[in-house]
Protein backbone atom coordinates (compact mmCIF):
# COMPACT_ATOMS: atom_id res chain seq x y z
CA UNK A 1 0.00 0.00 0.00
CA UNK A 2 1.46 3.33 -1.02
CA UNK A 3 1.20 5.25 2.25
CA UNK A 4 3.63 8.15 2.54
CA UNK A 5 4.55 10.16 5.61
CA UNK A 6 3.03 13.62 5.88
CA UNK A 7 4.96 15.12 8.80
CA UNK A 8 8.05 17.24 8.24
CA UNK A 9 11.26 16.67 10.19
CA UNK A 10 10.56 19.86 12.18
CA UNK A 11 7.09 18.58 13.11
CA UNK A 12 8.50 15.23 14.18
CA UNK A 13 11.19 16.95 16.24
CA UNK A 14 8.56 19.08 17.95
CA UNK A 15 6.34 16.07 18.67
CA UNK A 16 9.24 14.06 20.06
CA UNK A 17 10.34 17.00 22.22
CA UNK A 18 6.96 18.24 23.48
CA UNK A 19 4.87 15.07 23.37
CA UNK A 20 2.16 16.73 21.28
CA UNK A 21 1.81 18.50 17.97
CA UNK A 22 -0.85 20.84 16.62
CA UNK A 23 -1.62 20.51 12.91
CA UNK A 24 -3.82 23.37 11.76
CA UNK A 25 -6.51 22.89 9.09
CA UNK A 26 -6.12 19.11 9.16
CA UNK A 27 -9.84 18.67 8.48
CA UNK A 28 -11.63 20.85 5.96
CA UNK A 29 -14.99 22.52 6.66
CA UNK A 30 -16.80 19.82 4.66
CA UNK A 31 -15.30 17.06 6.85
CA UNK A 32 -16.37 18.90 9.98
CA UNK A 33 -19.88 19.61 8.75
CA UNK A 34 -20.46 16.02 7.68
CA UNK A 35 -19.35 14.60 11.03
CA UNK A 36 -21.37 17.09 13.07
CA UNK A 37 -24.49 16.56 10.96
CA UNK A 38 -24.08 12.80 11.24
CA UNK A 39 -23.81 13.04 15.02
CA UNK A 40 -26.99 15.14 15.11
CA UNK A 41 -28.77 12.30 13.32
CA UNK A 42 -27.33 9.63 15.63
CA UNK A 43 -28.48 11.62 18.65
CA UNK A 44 -31.95 12.13 17.23
CA UNK A 45 -32.33 8.39 16.74
CA UNK A 46 -31.10 6.99 20.04
CA UNK A 47 -33.18 5.95 23.08
CA UNK A 48 -31.59 7.57 26.10
CA UNK A 49 -33.22 5.29 28.67
CA UNK A 50 -30.54 2.61 28.13
CA UNK A 51 -27.31 4.53 28.67
CA UNK A 52 -24.66 5.41 31.24
CA UNK A 53 -23.40 8.43 33.08
CA UNK A 54 -19.72 8.93 32.26
CA UNK A 55 -17.20 10.22 34.77
CA UNK A 56 -13.45 10.59 34.39
CA UNK A 57 -13.19 11.28 38.12
CA UNK A 58 -14.69 8.02 39.37
CA UNK A 59 -14.38 5.40 36.68
CA UNK A 60 -14.86 2.53 39.13
CA UNK A 61 -18.58 3.31 39.00
CA UNK A 62 -18.76 2.94 35.25
CA UNK A 63 -18.45 -0.82 35.10
CA UNK A 64 -21.73 -1.88 33.60
CA UNK A 65 -22.09 -4.02 30.51
CA UNK A 66 -23.11 -1.02 28.45
CA UNK A 67 -19.67 0.49 29.00
CA UNK A 68 -17.80 -2.73 28.24
CA UNK A 69 -19.85 -3.45 25.13
CA UNK A 70 -19.20 0.06 23.81
CA UNK A 71 -15.81 -1.21 22.62
CA UNK A 72 -17.55 -2.58 19.53
CA UNK A 73 -20.65 -0.38 19.47
CA UNK A 74 -21.81 3.19 19.04
CA UNK A 75 -22.77 3.97 22.64
CA UNK A 76 -23.92 7.14 24.37
CA UNK A 77 -22.73 8.49 27.74
CA UNK A 78 -24.29 11.33 29.71
CA UNK A 79 -22.59 14.12 31.61
CA UNK A 80 -22.57 13.69 35.39
CA UNK A 81 -24.48 16.95 35.87
CA UNK A 82 -27.11 16.16 33.23
CA UNK A 83 -29.68 14.78 35.68
CA UNK A 84 -31.69 16.53 38.37
CA UNK A 85 -32.46 15.14 41.81
CA UNK A 86 -35.59 13.59 40.36
CA UNK A 87 -33.49 11.48 37.98
CA UNK A 88 -34.69 13.34 34.90
CA UNK A 89 -32.60 15.19 32.36
CA UNK A 90 -32.30 18.90 33.08
CA UNK A 91 -31.85 19.71 29.39
CA UNK A 92 -32.65 18.02 26.06
CA UNK A 93 -30.58 14.91 25.37
CA UNK A 94 -28.61 16.75 22.67
CA UNK A 95 -27.27 19.10 25.38
CA UNK A 96 -26.76 16.40 28.01
CA UNK A 97 -24.44 13.92 26.30
CA UNK A 98 -20.79 13.71 27.36
CA UNK A 99 -19.54 11.50 24.56
CA UNK A 100 -20.36 8.82 22.01
CA UNK A 101 -17.99 5.88 21.59
CA UNK A 102 -16.12 3.72 21.02
CA UNK A 103 -16.54 2.23 17.52
CA UNK A 104 -17.74 5.13 15.39
CA UNK A 105 -14.67 4.61 13.21
CA UNK A 106 -15.82 1.10 12.34
CA UNK A 107 -19.60 1.20 12.30
CA UNK A 108 -20.54 4.60 10.91
CA UNK A 109 -19.63 5.34 7.27
CA UNK A 110 -19.07 9.08 7.80
CA UNK A 111 -16.70 8.66 10.74
CA UNK A 112 -15.07 5.64 9.15
CA UNK A 113 -14.33 7.66 6.04
CA UNK A 114 -12.39 10.25 7.98
CA UNK A 115 -10.74 7.81 10.39
CA UNK A 116 -9.35 5.56 7.67
CA UNK A 117 -8.37 8.38 5.30
CA UNK A 118 -4.95 8.59 3.73
CA UNK A 119 -4.14 11.73 5.69
CA UNK A 120 -4.66 9.89 8.98
CA UNK A 121 -2.58 6.95 7.76
CA UNK A 122 0.11 9.36 6.56
CA UNK A 123 0.50 10.79 10.06
CA UNK A 124 0.85 7.34 11.58
CA UNK A 125 3.34 6.28 8.93
CA UNK A 126 5.41 9.37 9.77
CA UNK A 127 5.39 8.34 13.43
CA UNK A 128 6.82 4.95 12.56
CA UNK A 129 3.76 2.74 12.84
CA UNK A 130 4.06 -0.57 10.99
CA UNK A 131 0.62 -2.11 11.43
CA UNK A 132 -1.60 0.43 13.21
CA UNK A 133 -5.14 -0.23 14.36
CA UNK A 134 -7.68 2.24 15.71
CA UNK A 135 -8.78 0.79 19.04
CA UNK A 136 -11.32 3.44 19.93
CA UNK A 137 -13.04 6.55 18.65
CA UNK A 138 -14.98 9.15 20.61
CA UNK A 139 -17.16 12.10 19.74
CA UNK A 140 -16.79 14.46 22.70
CA UNK A 141 -19.31 17.26 23.24
CA UNK A 142 -18.01 19.32 26.19
CA UNK A 143 -21.47 20.77 26.66
CA UNK A 144 -22.07 24.44 27.57
CA UNK A 145 -22.20 24.88 31.32
CA UNK A 146 -22.02 21.17 32.22
CA UNK A 147 -19.19 19.81 30.06
CA UNK A 148 -17.20 17.86 32.62
CA UNK A 149 -13.56 18.09 33.66
CA UNK A 150 -11.15 15.48 32.31
CA UNK A 151 -8.53 14.95 35.00
CA UNK A 152 -4.79 14.67 34.21
CA UNK A 153 -4.09 11.33 32.54
CA UNK A 154 -1.95 9.42 30.05
CA UNK A 155 -3.62 7.52 27.21
CA UNK A 156 -1.28 4.54 27.58
CA UNK A 157 -2.86 3.93 31.00
CA UNK A 158 -6.11 2.88 29.33
CA UNK A 159 -4.89 1.35 26.05
CA UNK A 160 -1.74 -0.48 27.07
CA UNK A 161 0.44 -2.54 24.78
CA UNK A 162 3.79 -4.15 25.48
CA UNK A 163 5.79 -2.16 24.52
CA UNK A 164 3.59 0.92 24.75
CA UNK A 165 2.41 2.28 21.40
CA UNK A 166 -0.70 4.46 21.83
CA UNK A 167 -1.08 7.79 20.07
CA UNK A 168 -4.13 10.03 20.36
CA UNK A 169 -5.51 12.05 17.44
CA UNK A 170 -7.77 14.80 18.78
CA UNK A 171 -9.65 16.77 16.14
CA UNK A 172 -11.35 20.05 17.05
CA UNK A 173 -14.74 20.21 15.35
CA UNK A 174 -15.33 23.59 17.01
CA UNK A 175 -12.89 26.17 18.29
CA UNK A 176 -11.34 25.02 21.58
CA UNK A 177 -10.62 27.94 23.93
CA UNK A 178 -9.73 28.62 27.55
CA UNK A 179 -13.39 29.36 28.25
CA UNK A 180 -14.97 26.26 26.72
CA UNK A 181 -12.51 23.65 27.96
CA UNK A 182 -9.53 23.34 25.61
CA UNK A 183 -6.81 20.75 26.16
CA UNK A 184 -3.93 21.40 28.55
CA UNK A 185 -0.67 19.42 28.66
CA UNK A 186 2.68 19.27 30.43
CA UNK A 187 5.23 19.63 27.60
CA UNK A 188 7.86 16.92 27.66
CA UNK A 189 6.06 14.86 30.31
CA UNK A 190 5.94 11.87 27.96
CA UNK A 191 9.66 11.38 28.60
CA UNK A 192 9.00 10.38 32.23
CA UNK A 193 7.22 7.14 31.37
CA UNK A 194 3.85 5.73 32.37
CA UNK A 195 2.68 6.45 35.92
CA UNK A 196 -0.17 3.95 36.28
CA UNK A 197 -2.52 1.62 34.45
CA UNK A 198 -6.29 1.31 34.22
CA UNK A 199 -7.21 -2.35 34.59
CA UNK A 200 -10.29 -4.52 34.36
CA UNK A 201 -10.71 -7.13 37.04
CA UNK A 202 -13.44 -9.41 38.30
CA UNK A 203 -15.07 -6.59 40.25
CA UNK A 204 -14.83 -3.88 37.63
CA UNK A 205 -12.25 -1.36 36.48
CA UNK A 206 -9.62 0.33 38.63
CA UNK A 207 -6.24 2.06 38.58
CA UNK A 208 -3.28 0.05 39.86
CA UNK A 209 -1.73 3.15 41.45
CA UNK A 210 -3.07 6.38 42.95
CA UNK A 211 -2.90 9.44 40.74
CA UNK A 212 0.34 11.40 40.99
CA UNK A 213 -0.04 15.01 42.04
CA UNK A 214 0.67 17.58 39.36
CA UNK A 215 1.48 21.27 39.60
CA UNK A 216 -1.01 23.18 37.49
CA UNK A 217 1.71 25.73 36.70
CA UNK A 218 3.43 23.05 34.59
CA UNK A 219 0.49 22.75 32.17
CA UNK A 220 0.17 24.84 29.03
CA UNK A 221 -3.09 25.49 27.22
CA UNK A 222 -3.64 24.16 23.70
CA UNK A 223 -6.16 26.53 22.16
CA UNK A 224 -6.98 25.55 18.59
CA UNK A 225 -9.34 26.49 15.78
CA UNK A 226 -11.92 24.10 14.35
CA UNK A 227 -10.26 21.71 11.94
CA UNK A 228 -6.99 21.56 13.89
CA UNK A 229 -5.65 18.18 14.94
CA UNK A 230 -3.68 17.61 18.13
CA UNK A 231 -1.37 14.58 18.06
CA UNK A 232 -0.87 13.25 21.59
CA UNK A 233 1.89 10.88 22.71
CA UNK A 234 0.54 8.01 24.80
CA UNK A 235 2.60 9.03 27.85
CA UNK A 236 1.83 12.76 27.66
CA UNK A 237 0.06 14.09 30.75
CA UNK A 238 -2.93 16.10 29.58
CA UNK A 239 -6.30 17.29 30.85
CA UNK A 240 -9.17 19.67 30.23
CA UNK A 241 -11.33 21.71 32.57
CA UNK A 242 -15.09 22.07 32.81
CA UNK A 243 -16.81 24.06 30.12
CA UNK A 244 -18.16 27.05 32.00
CA UNK A 245 -19.03 28.99 28.86
CA UNK A 246 -22.19 29.19 26.77
CA UNK A 247 -20.48 27.50 23.79
CA UNK A 248 -19.92 23.79 23.21
CA UNK A 249 -16.52 22.32 22.31
CA UNK A 250 -17.15 19.36 20.03
CA UNK A 251 -14.18 17.14 19.18
CA UNK A 252 -13.57 13.78 17.53
CA UNK A 253 -10.75 11.66 18.87
CA UNK A 254 -9.05 8.46 17.77
CA UNK A 255 -6.63 6.27 19.67
CA UNK A 256 -4.24 4.09 17.73
CA UNK A 257 -1.83 1.32 18.74
CA UNK A 258 0.63 -0.73 16.74
CA UNK A 259 0.14 -4.47 16.29
CA UNK A 260 3.56 -5.12 14.77
CA UNK A 261 5.80 -6.14 17.65
CA UNK A 262 3.33 -4.80 20.24
CA UNK A 263 1.01 -6.99 22.29
CA UNK A 264 -2.41 -5.79 23.49
CA UNK A 265 -2.66 -6.27 27.25
CA UNK A 266 -5.43 -8.74 28.15
CA UNK A 267 -6.18 -6.87 31.39
CA UNK A 268 -7.12 -3.66 29.53
CA UNK A 269 -10.73 -2.54 30.03
CA UNK A 270 -11.38 -2.93 26.30
CA UNK A 271 -11.76 -6.55 25.24
CA UNK A 272 -12.90 -7.00 21.69
CA UNK A 273 -14.45 -10.13 20.26
CA UNK A 274 -13.14 -9.31 16.79
CA UNK A 275 -9.66 -7.86 16.19
CA UNK A 276 -9.69 -4.48 14.40
CA UNK A 277 -8.45 -4.21 10.85
CA UNK A 278 -5.08 -2.46 10.42
CA UNK A 279 -5.07 0.86 8.59
CA UNK A 280 -2.04 -0.29 6.62
CA UNK A 281 0.83 -2.76 6.80
CA UNK A 282 4.25 -1.23 6.22
CA UNK A 283 6.99 -3.34 4.72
Amino acid sequence: MGITGTLSSDQLDSFNSQGYLVIESFANPEDIESMMKRMDKLLDDFDYTTVSVFSTKNQQRVTDDYFYQSAENISFFFEEKAFGDDGRLKKPKQLSINKVGHALHELDPVFKGFSTSEKVSGLLFSLGYKKPVIVQSMYIFKQPGIGGEVVPHQDNSFLYTEPTSCTGLWLALEDATLLNGCLWAIPGSHKNGLARRFLRGENGVYFDQPSPSYDQKDFVSIEVKAGSLVLIHGDLIHQSFENQSSKSRHAYSLHVVDTNGCKWAPENWMRRKVDPEPLFVAS
